[in-house]
């Protein structure tokens, strides 16, 4: 068969879909237990458990700061300009917000955002130069247009010009000594794992070192065959530990990118490291720089000359993650301003109808399965409760108080998450957060669903689209979990803010429906 042949034969999307139509099977067969980590591939997670500053977050933020800083000068120099003023002070602040907004896009045309730019600031001061200079010139135009003295603008424009550029190139002379430090010290990075070894790998690494400014640090490799065939050491990286260990090390050491170094051929070795792989946070590549096959241009992305095929991408990354913490906070502040009393009497029915805290603590899988603590108002006796909840809530359960049965019905029990999720735990909007040891008919959820842990892929929800579609309550069949896990897998394909803000609408409603609450 000759590589055009297989070209068919190696789908990407249909890749995509066999791995994501995985909860449809009403079987599993058997879940391995996760394996853990070998001592050496442990040490090396530890050296990378906490989280890098993401170059796009920081491209951003720099974006914005500069957009402000041309903005801030347009200002200036206008109202420095007393025979210039032609328009209402709203007028031209809007006017120059546009202005430095058009100065960062030129900047960003000229490719004076790329981190190899950033890190110089020589490379970059032509770049923002122009932008700067565009920007500048445009809005004089617009106040000329408007009747304003031209000698006076000119003239002041061009001494604002000047401090500008001086206060742009102290700023991208600080950016780029904050870029090299955070580089040096690891702050600064998107951490990969080559998966395969070999010469395949060893090809992938040189090219990759080859790359000038490259932000990509590679942290090992994993690979499941002997040493004969995958040596200890590729290209001077070491191989850490087998596919199966990997999962846990990509989850310690926050990995951002998994690059499968296997040659495209291998299609079946592939889709069964992509259904392993498939449960991680984290971007999933395969290497396609030895491969003579050419697949469509929106398949592909490249670190720098080497050429990538995405697979999977992280769900809710760099600015979406920007987006949805913004969008966590400001609702779940205006949620507690609006139902604190309602939460004030919960807590007093509480504190004075049964024996024990107010407060029940539960652990529970959050983000990237890291356990966390949920608040609940508590709903049970005391001595009755079950921080395991390995005994699902039944109809009429006598674990349950009188007011827990009120309260648990209209999810009132629900709201001290609210908190969690400033505390950055939860979000307002996910997949529910089960706890560590849930089970239904003597089997803990995975043992049913065998991409159970790709829910954890983002972080979990107050509420969510299972909730809103019937797959609230109570889960003691089989049937029951793999809804809520079909709903919950829908969500991450399809997140957006507007599906938050959709599903944020419909919860009260749905909440009216108690059918299955216990």
């Amino acid at each position: 068969m000759n590589q055009i042949e297989r070209h068919d034969q190696f789908d990407i999307d249909k890749i995509r879909k066999q791995i994501s139509d995985a909860t449809a099977n009403t079987e599993v067969k058997s879940v391995a237990p996760a394996k853990p980590l070998n001592p050496y591939a442990a040490r090396i997670a530890s050296q990378f458990a906490l989280d890098s500053k993401k170059p796009a977050i920081v491209a951003g933020l720099i974006r914005i700061g500069e957009a402000v800083l041309v903005a801030a000068t347009c200002l200036g120099f206008y109202l420095a300009a007393p025979e210039a003023h032609v328009l209402s002070i709203p007028a031209v602040t809007f006017i120059a917000a546009l202005a430095g907004i058009f100065a960062t896009f030129l900047t960003q045309v000229l490719d004076g955002y790329l981190f190899p730019v950033l890190r110089s600031p020589r490379r970059g001061a032509p770049r923002v130069a122009g932008g700067l200079a565009a920007a500048s010139f445009i809005f004089c135009l617009v106040v000329l247009y408007r009747g304003g003295s031209a000698s006076a603008l000119f003239s002041s424009a061009a001494i604002g010009f000047v401090v500008s550029a001086g206060l742009l190139s102290l700023e991208r002379t600080f950016v780029a000594y904050a870029i090299r430090r955070w580089t040096r010290n690891g702050f600064m990075e998107r951490r990969a794992v080559i998966v395969g070894g070999g010469a395949p790998a060893r090809d992938l690494i040189r090219e990759m070192e080859s790359i000038s400014d490259n932000d990509i640090r590679i942290c090992g490799i994993f690979d499941d065959r002997d040493d004969r065939r995958s040596p200890d050491m590729v290209a001077g990286y070491p191989k850490l530990g087998t596919f199966d260990e990997l999962v846990e090390f990509a989850r310690t050491a926050r990995i951002d990118i998994l690059i499968i170094a296997l040659p495209l051929s291998a299609e079946l070795r592939i889709l069964d490291l992509l259904r392993k792989l498939w449960v991680l946070p984290v971007d999933i590549r395969i290497a396609a720089h030895s491969s003579k096959l050419r697949f469509r241009p929106r398949a592909y992305s490249r670190i720098g000359k080497v050429s990538m095929l995405d697979v999977f991408d992280k769900p809710i990354a760099d600015w979406d993650s920007v987006a949805k913490r913004v969008f966590d906070i400001v609702f779940s502040l205006l949620a507690i301003t609006l139902l604190w009393p309602i939460m004030l009497g919960a807590a007093l029915a509480v504190k004075f109808t049964s024996r024990g805290p107010i407060i029940f603590k539960q652990k529970r899988h959050g983000f990237n399965n890291e356990v966390v603590e949920i608040y609940k108002f508590r709903s049970m006796y005391t001595e009755m409760s079950d921080p395991t909840a390995k005994q699902a809530v039944t109809k009429n359960d006598p674990r349950v108080t009188p007011v827990g049965r009120f309260i648990r019905k209209t999810s009132i029990d629900e709201l001290p998450q609210f908190f969690n999720v400033l505390q950055g735990r939860l979000s307002l909007v996910g997949p529910r957060p089960h706890a560590v040891a849930a089970q239904t008919q003597d089997r803990v959820y995975a043992e049913v669903v065998d991409t159970y842990f790709a829910r954890h892929r983002v972080k979990p929800g107050v509420t969510g689209w299972a909730q809103i579609n019937g797959w609230r309550g109570e889960i003691d069949t089989d049937e029951k979990i793999r809804g809520r896990i079909a709903a919950d897998l829908y969500y991450i394909e399809n997140w957006s803010l507007w599906l938050d803000l959709k599903i944020l609408i419909m919860t009260p409603i749905r909440l009216l429906k108690t059918d299955n609450a216990y």
